[in-house]
């Protein structure tokens, strides 16, 4: 049986996975409130293995390392992680993490692992997989937020075309939008 692997992306509304100095919006732009945080800890409280690109990975490691962790990131970083990357070696300064190089390393973890796959962020990586078709899931969260002039990092910019079936939704402390697609190669 082959893992469901989801692509988690956060962005503002005009499709930003972050945002540059000076727009000191704060982490989740500011936006999160208690039901966010509570179905962010159910997600990754269930059994899955998550899958990083180095850039994101050396991100996560520096930011997670230097702060007391909430219930949210000490999950995350509490779970089997996969990290995708061809300049970093292990071990890693990171509880059960591994290295492996390229696209077709995920498929083959896609074929064997027992439990299913989820990334966050990592633009580059899983822009790759969904072009190799290897992205069953994008799990896209909308902050209420524009970010026209200080947003960084376009979600999808220089992605394929795809198709996209909506799955799921759900509105979270009234104003963040959480949107699951199925997506499909367009021809």
């Amino acid at each position: 049986m082959t893992a469901i692997y989801t692509y988690d992306i956060f962005a503002s509304l005009d499709g930003f996975a972050s945002y540059d100095a000076p727009g000191d919006w704060g982490g989740y732009w500011g936006k999160h409130g208690p039901e966010f945080l509570e179905r962010r800890l159910a997600l990754y409280g269930e059994e899955q293995r998550l899958v990083l690109g180095a850039t994101t990975f050396r991100q996560m490691a520096e930011m997670l390392g230097s702060i007391e962790l909430d219930p949210v990131n000490a999950r995350m970083r509490s779970l089997p992680t996969t990290v995708v990357s061809t300049t970093l070696e292990g071990p890693l300064d990171w509880p059960d993490a591994t290295v492996v190089t390229g696209v077709d390393a995920i498929a083959r973890l896609k074929e064997e692992s027992p439990i299913p796959l989820r990334s966050n962020g990592s633009l580059s990586l899983n822009r790759a997989l969904m072009a190799a078709g290897l992205v069953d899931r994008v799990q896209l969260t909308i902050f209420p937020v524009i970010t026209g002039r200080t947003g960084a990092e376009p979600v999808f910019q220089g992605a394929a075309d795809f198709d996209l079936e909506l799955l799921e939704s759900r509105t979270l402390d009234g104003n963040i939008q959480e949107l699951i697609y199925r997506p499909t190669l367009h021809d």
